[in-house]
């Protein structure tokens, strides 16, 4: 392991801002993301596989009357996330470290109201269809956590996981979904205020087309 990693390491176990494994508030936060870090009655977003947190600290800049809490399993990454946030001053920032399918170890029901997705790894080979992030044992996982009418969002410029994804999203829930498959050029890029992961200004500059979706979770789900 590279000393820089090891330095980010430490970075996160100092940080109030990053809950992980080791720190008491790991095993005690479901259900009390409100009451018991955020110190608010506000609405609840999620980045998953949020990387090194650009859109969970842009979104926090542009919406300071809500929480965002970024999710990743990489402690490196999240480290960037976490540092970001802490020299805005950004209190209503959070990230945990965690595995996607775990959520619901952390997430009580119903207490989400949004969710992003934004350039997951693909997954683009038939064997690995399970752990795309829009496969339905997600989906149900989304579900569950997230409050009727909640949100999701997703952003990619793979287009065959966005071409699954369309049809996943309405066989398992949510209902009311817009799109667009060259969001620049679409009204729909209001919607992301600008922001970009370090992935997507790289897939921008080469050209590529980005994908962009947004559904509901269904009121009856």
């Amino acid at each position: 392991m590279t000393r820089r990693k090891l330095e980010r390491f430490r970075q996160n176990a100092l940080s109030t801002n990053v809950i992980e494994a080791g720190k008491e508030v790991y095993k005690t936060i479901k259900g009390k993301w409100r009451e018991n870090y955020f110190r608010n009655v506000n609405p609840i977003v999620l980045e998953l596989a949020c990387g090194k947190g650009e859109y969970t600290v842009g979104l926090g800049q542009a919406f300071p009357e809500k929480n965002f809490i970024g999710v990743d399993i990489k402690g490196d990454r999240i480290a960037r996330g976490s540092r970001a946030a802490s020299d805005l001053g950004l209190q209503n920032v959070a990230f945990l470290r965690t595995d996607i399918q775990y959520l619901t170890e952390f997430f009580e029901d119903l207490e989400v109201d949004e969710v992003w997705i934004t350039f997951p790894d693909p997954q683009p080979r038939d064997k690995q269809e399970k752990h795309r992030l829009t496969h339905p044992r997600f989906l149900e996982r989304y579900k569950q956590i997230l409050k009727p009418g909640g949100t999701l969002h997703l952003k990619t410029d793979n287009l065959p996981f966005f071409d699954y994804s369309l049809e996943t999203l309405p066989q398992h829930g949510f209902t009311d979904l817009v799109w667009t498959k060259d969001l620049y050029t679409s009204p729909m890029n209001l919607i992301h205020l600008g922001i970009k992961t370090k992935y997507e200004g790289i897939f921008t500059e080469k050209g590529f087309l980005i994908n962009y979706l947004q559904c509901k979770k269904g009121a009856s789900n």
